[in-house]
């Protein structure tokens, strides 16, 4: 199973607090007490009464942060989810899920995110979704003291050293190595320059970019940029000064349209491959279009809104109206560990934070739905047995729902398939 001990990763923000969140987990069943986040009673919005409810609570960048754009389809396809779960007879027949009751906007503020997760911490079982890196490391030692289970919105490698969080997909260093095989295969590259955020997002990426550039013999160099769509004049002086042949580009949208298009404009006929969230459809839109068309193409850890699964036409049925956003397909794909592990938890009758987290270290693999591979819920193994290794790489095809198609499927490159994770990747950049 995942290591638990990673030298130097996170400062611990705050020990338990003694007013009885492990009331249950050991204790719970003497007198008939029910755990944290679990009641006989049903959920408040309950197929059937006679179920009892089991709630798990929400932390995400729901109005005023930067990925407030993404995070509300995240969560509502979370909702739809769960939804769907209760209306095909719950957990084992015995429990719904909640998750609307414990719903709190993080603002993508790690403080924030921790003052939230203590207002509700006492009242769920565990977390449908803590979205963002720094945000959940600011949690990530109570999430271990109280064995809280959490399913996070975001890929950073640090998550595979966590017994607590049910990572989907893989993660940024992965993502990032893939991607440079995936270049040397099909343009021949002689040079990497990884574009960055700060932070084990951007670094996370570019760690793995620099690991696969050595492996493949090229020259790679190392450009760190704050966030911005005006802040990026020195990303694109040291891209049109240097002129590599690839960058990896790891920022947000609009960062990325203002260095491809800028740089491009300059002159630049190199490759980018951005991470997944680089991308947003209304890109398309912007006067960068022709310069992401011709020169960008997007890694990600899953497929888009339109691939033809039953994960994906189920999740798009759930969500008849909206306006498409792989938000939504990351959602709902985040959701299917938890559930998983809800299941074995009450098959095997210990209903508590202990039980459930007992349940995760036996999944060795999960039914997505076809959205990705089974083994991609492996949390039994080693950790770096575990990592799951697969990625894809998109194109910009503004016939797409979401502005990209498919041009890889899930592959993993000679870099992934041979590198041992033994701590998270941002620490050797």
């Amino acid at each position: 199973m995942k290591s638990r001990h990673v030298a130097g990763f996170f400062a611990i923000a705050a020990l338990l607090s003694a007013c009885g969140v492990f009331r249950g987990d050991d204790e719970g069943s003497k007198a008939g007490a029910q755990a944290p986040g679990v009641t006989a009673e049903p959920c408040p919005s309950a197929v059937d009464a006679k179920k009892g409810c089991i709630y798990l609570g929400t932390l995400s960048d729901l109005t005023s942060g930067p990925f407030a754009a993404l995070a509300v389809p995240i969560t509502d396809a979370q909702k739809a989810f769960w939804a769907r779960v209760n209306k095909a007879g719950g957990i084992g027949g015995k429990y719904e899920v909640d998750v609307t009751k414990y719903v709190k906007d993080n603002k993508y503020n790690p403080e924030v995110h921790r003052q939230v997760y203590n207002e509700i911490k006492d009242n769920v079982l565990g977390l449908a979704q803590t979205l963002g890196s720094p945000t959940t490391a600011a949690i990530i030692g109570d999430l271990k003291a109280a064995s809280i289970v959490s399913a996070p919105a975001s890929w950073t490698s640090a998550w595979e050293f966590e017994d607590v969080i049910v990572e989907t997909g893989s993660n940024y260093c992965v993502e990032a190595m893939n991607s440079v095989d995936y270049a040397m295969e099909t343009y021949k590259p002689k040079s990497v320059m990884a574009v960055h955020l700060a932070g084990d997002y951007g670094a996370d990426a570019a760690a793995g970019a620099k690991i696969a550039a050595e492996r493949n013999s090229l020259k790679f160099t190392n450009v760190e940029t704050p966030s911005g769509a005006t802040e990026q004049g020195r990303a694109i002086t040291e891209i049109t000064k240097n002129k590599p042949d690839l960058v990896i580009l790891t920022t947000g949208p609009a960062d990325a349209a203002t260095i491809v298009g800028q740089t491009a404009a300059a002159g630049y006929k190199g490759r980018f491959i951005g991470t997944g969230p680089t991308w947003n459809p209304a890109l398309l839109q912007s006067p960068a279009a022709p310069a992401l068309k011709a020169l960008y193409e997007q890694s990600a850890p899953g497929k888009p809104w339109d691939a033809d699964t039953p994960g994906h036409k189920a999740m798009r049925e759930a969500l008849p109206g909206v306006t498409p956003n792989d938000g939504y397909t990351s959602g709902w794909a985040w959701a299917y560990p938890m559930k998983a592990a809800l299941d074995k938890m009450v098959a095997g009758g210990d209903v508590t934070r202990k039980g459930l987290l007992a349940a995760v270290k036996t999944l060795k693999t999960v039914d997505y739905e076809g959205m990705l591979p089974p083994e991609a819920g492996n949390y039994a193994d080693a950790t770096s047995a575990a990592v799951f290794r697969q990625t894809l790489i998109n194109k910009v095809d503004d016939k797409a729902t979401t502005g990209v198609t498919t041009v890889k499927d899930f592959f993993t490159g000679p870099t992934a398939q041979s590198y041992t994770f033994d701590g998270p990747c941002f620490a050797k950049l």
